[in-house]
């Protein structure tokens, strides 16, 4: 795991060395244990390294033998041993043990048609000095990040927004089309940031040019829905397993010490337990917790799992006086907010796996693989009764139907708000209408902008940019479609939240359920396997049975690492912090929010939900990016 920067295109290379190296250092945090400056004429690499692999001499940027290739990868290549075996088959030789070499060794021989043979996690920039051609990579599911601007006749490119602001052409100014994305749904559309003129190169695609040309954006990897009818859920859920095992088998692959996150929920407890299996001695797990009250607290359920798997047990309570004083740390290491408060205690437990392993497995896109959401389920509730009403069925057969659905409902019985809200207006609408209706938050924060907020804001150009994401593949399953388009936006957030709390001590976070290979299978799914009965996560549990306590499988109370926002803002430092942040001069001035509402908020209604967060995100952001330009 490292930190990547660079410049193509022709320059003074004294000048492209001087702001490389100002890149490099921003992103020292991603890479303490080294760092390397590789130069030449139309490009300028940087990278600064955490260890993993091939301690000694993996050191980059890596160049080939005849000095004609170049190479800076921020990730691991997990089937890197086997991709080894089959070029030295065909006559490659190595000189060091590690996955840099053997992704410098596939770009060399393959091109563009090796990315489809990597399985890992990766961002990573390659040039070829003969040609002055170059490539900027991203992984399939975007658990890696790389960001890049065009600044006159040159293109630059970090791990991090925040290096590409070292820049002294690249200015800190607000995205408003961005702005809108993340006030509905508190993430990000497509390759724009909340940054002018900074994008960010998309999962699974490449970016191709010649010296500071960019010639080429390309999809190099896609979730396909070509759904396999001839074989049984017995056959799935043991593919299932077969995968998830190599997966975790894989990602173990390391020459420092690794550890596991284990929240309690099904996700983490298998990926812990399959990992466990490989450990002669204990794996060491890390979980949080907070200390008001049960609904805060789910270690009950780590215990269990840790207890069952042998493992080491550390536990961490983030506190009122932590939120406060890390929360605009937390907003920097972002770069640019995004999903919900869950980011704190994150931050906190691999604060806390820091200090025992230097990397850590986590169970991140099971819930958008497999259909594990609430809302899910709601959607199908919708659907069921439409199809019983009208005897009528929009995806061709019933996935779900009204009679195999109740008795998974309990699960809705804390989604009482949001089932008002949803079932409100516009029932029995076109799917993307409704899915639209219940990932939308800017109905709860329209009421603390600006009236010029609002006034500016453009509600049928962001729900124009949902359907083209939501009705692109080539399904008519409403699950697919749900499950899709979280993959495609609400995934990636949660990986930035990973990737930055993770990289903010040095560790390295693995995501073994994020395997093109499972995708590929959960995709193929008839979705009345995956989704039966609107069962959330059906095929997974069912393939979990053997191997973690029933009791986590049977859970309906799964939470989700709430934080206790809500009784912090009673009084204290969290209630004086906010007011502070967003009652002050510098808020008031800004113009965006209406603060008569927060206000009241905050001292008459003391409540503390996404809408506030929101909010207290923005302004922090400003202040940490755009004020201080």
């Amino acid at each position: 795991m490292c930190g990547i920067s660079g410049i193509l295109g022709p320059g003074n290379q004294m000048k492209q060395e001087s702001i490389v190296r100002a890149m490099m250092e921003r992103l020292k945090h991603r890479g303490p244990d080294g760092n390397g400056l590789h130069q030449g004429k139309g490009f300028c690499f940087g990278h600064q390294r955490l260890s993993i692999i091939d301690l000694e001499h993996g050191r980059q940027p890596m160049i080939s033998e005849d000095g004609r290739y170049s190479l800076i990868f921020n990730g691991e290549i997990y089937n890197y041993i086997e991709l080894r075996k089959s070029l030295e088959s065909e006559g490659v030789r190595f000189h060091t043990h590690s996955d840099t070499e053997v992704l410098l060794q596939m770009l060399i021989q393959k091109n563009v048609e090796a990315l489809l043979q990597l399985n890992g996690m990766f961002a990573f920039a390659f040039h070829d000095k003969e040609t002055g051609q170059w490539m900027l990579v991203r992984d399939p599911f975007g658990i890696k990040p790389l960001y890049y601007c065009i600044v006159g006749d040159e293109i630059v490119f970090a791990s991090e927004i925040k290096a590409l602001l070292e820049h002294p052409e690249v200015q800190a100014e607000r995205n408003w089309p961005s702005m809108q994305h993340y006030l509905t749904f508190q993430f990000y559309f497509g390759e724009q940031t909340l940054f002018k003129g900074i994008n960010e190169v998309q999962p699974g695609f490449y970016l191709k040019g010649n010296d500071g040309q960019l010639d080429k954006i390309a999809r190099y990897w896609d979730i396909s829905y070509q759904i396999n009818t001839d074989e049984s859920e017995k056959f799935f859920k043991e593919e299932l397993i077969s995968l998830l095992m190599d997966s975790v088998r894989m990602q173990i692959r390391s020459d420092v010490s690794l550890g596991s996150h284990l929240s309690g929920g099904i996700d983490s407890s298998m990926v812990a337990s399959l990992a466990a299996k490989h450990f002669d001695d204990k794996i060491s797990v890390f979980t949080g917790k907070f200390s008001e009250g049960g609904a805060y607290d789910e270690s009950y359920y780590a215990k269990l799992v840790a207890e069952e798997i042998n493992a080491h047990y550390y536990e961490v309570t983030p506190t009122a006086n932590q939120f406060v004083e890390y929360l605009p740390k937390l907003i920097y290491f972002l770069d640019q907010p995004l999903a919900g408060p869950g980011l704190f205690p994150q931050y906190l437990v691999s604060q806390l796996a820091s200090q025992h392993v230097k990397v850590v497995l986590g169970g991140q896109g099971g819930d958008e693989i497999f259909g594990g959401y609430a809302r899910y389920l709601i959607g199908y509730l919708e659907q069921a009764l439409k199809g019983a009403i009208f005897e009528t069925q929009e995806e061709g057969k019933h996935v779900v139907t009204l009679a195999s659905i109740i008795e998974n409902l309990s699960i809705l019985k804390e989604y009482q708000p949001l089932m008002q809200r949803f079932w409100k207006d516009g029932l029995f609408d076109n799917m993307d209408l409704r899915y639209y209706k219940l990932i939308d938050r800017s109905p709860e924060i329209f009421n603390f902008l600006s009236q010029d907020t609002r006034a500016s804001f453009d509600k049928e150009e962001v729900f124009s940019e949902f359907q083209a994401v939501f009705n692109y593949p080539d399904t008519s399953s409403y699950i697919n479609k749900m499950t899709y388009f979280d993959q495609k936006t609400i995934l990636p957030a949660l990986l930035h939240v990973e990737d930055r709390v993770s990289m903010a001590v040095s560790l390295e976070s693995r995501v073994p359920l994020l395997d093109t290979r499972i995708v590929n299978l959960a995709s193929s799914m008839p979705p009345k396997i995956k989704f039966n009965g609107g069962r959330t996560k059906h095929i997974f549990k069912e393939a979990a049975k053997n191997f973690i306590p029933r009791s986590i499988i049977a859970r309906k109370d799964k939470m989700g690492f709430p934080v206790p926002l809500n009784k912090w803002i009673n009084n204290g430092v969290v209630k004086e912090f906010v007011s502070d942040i967003m009652l002050g001069k510098t808020s008031r001035e800004r113009g965006l929010f209406n603060i008569q509402k927060i206000d009241n908020l905050i001292n008459n209604e003391q409540a503390f939900g996404r809408e506030l967060w929101g909010v207290l995100s923005l302004e922090l952001w400003h202040r940490k990016f755009i004020d201080s330009n």
